[in-house]
């Protein structure tokens, strides 16, 4: 290599040489005081976009998680308050076995009765009044005409702003019916639906056998005999719609879980992608470093060397 003035190509070289190294010394830095491997597309761009959509479905699980949570939240409201009117319904049994016997006269029956329609007109009440966030659940509003609960959606109407029918459940990623979301059904449970009171429907039969509005009022010792049915009919409703409730909620605490293993190994797999390797990184750090330490000596020893040629100028 001549010795020149004008060109000194060992400097140039030596300076190309501690650009790459400084380069790889700021790549080092940023994935170790960020702890990922990939920070920008640049790093690998197959690899950011494999991760971008694994840390959409991820959080997606994990607002599936709290939905489902919230819906367990939701039962247990109505199963609460379908736990008081089962209370209701108990008491007023035992108002009718009370009156249906022949030792008390009408006016003592007239009296139990005013027990009756007011127990009656507290259950009408309570599930009216009972709701989550705003959402009324004993009153009939999440009813479904399907008794299969794989046909309630047919009843749901979510196209509006305040959607109808049985509750949608949404818990997955995606929105696959099958694995994503289902319904939640909850039947009227006002006393007028379960038949007995003064507000039952008194064109209605509590059952096949039964004569009509059997649950309507015991001020009778015949009408108290046919409520003993009408009430037992009722028991038997509300606790078809607690077995209901009872399930689903089984049901979401396996969702839960299940969602919760899914977004965990997930979360491994893209941590694999992502994150930096530590120990490797520190490696990495610590060899471009030297390099480019030595790359600075090197370029300060080629800058030296014109100085040669001034030397020999000047002899």
């Amino acid at each position: 290599m001549s010795l020149t003035i004008n060109n000194n190509l060992m400097a140039q070289n030596a300076a190309r040489n501690l650009a790459q190294s400084y380069g790889r010394l700021g790549t080092s830095t940023e994935r170790l005081s960020s702890g990922l491997r990939i920070n920008s597309a640049a790093d690998d761009a197959a690899g950011l976009a494999i991760r971008e959509l694994m840390r959409a479905e991820i959080s997606s699980m994990r607002q599936g998680i709290r939905n489902a949570n919230d819906a367990i939240s939701m039962i247990q409201t109505a199963d609460g308050a379908l736990a008081v009117i089962d209370e209701k319904l108990i008491r007023m049994k035992e108002l009718a076995t009370q009156a249906a016997t022949g030792t008390y006269n009408s006016d003592q029956r007239l009296i139990i009765d005013s027990e009756y329609q007011a127990m009656a007109s507290e259950i009408t009440r309570i599930a009216n009044a009972t709701k989550f966030n705003g959402i009324y659940l004993l009153n009939g509003n999440l009813s479904s005409s399907a008794a299969n609960a794989a046909n309630w959606g047919g009843d749901h109407k979510g196209e509006g702003l305040n959607s109808t029918g049985p509750l949608k459940i949404h818990f997955g990623p995606a929105n696959s019916s099958a694995e994503d979301y289902y319904y939640i059904a909850i039947g009227n449970s006002t006393a007028s639906a379960l038949g007995v009171g003064s507000s039952a429907n008194r064109g209605a039969k509590s059952a096949p056998h039964l004569e009509e509005s059997a649950g309507y009022s015991i001020s009778t010792q015949q009408g108290a005999q046919q409520a003993l049915d009408a009430l037992e009919n009722a028991i038997l409703s509300k606790d078809n719609i607690r077995a209901s409730l009872g399930a689903l909620q089984n049901r979401l605490a396996n969702t839960i879980t299940n969602l919760s293993i899914q977004a965990e190994n997930l979360q491994a797999a893209e941590s694999r992608i992502s994150d930096a390797d530590v120990a490797l990184e520190m490696t990495e750090f610590v060899r471009n470093q030297i390099i480019t330490q030595a790359a600075v000596a090197m370029l300060a020893q080629a800058n030296s060397l014109p100085r040669m040629a001034m030397q020999l100028i000047s002899g």
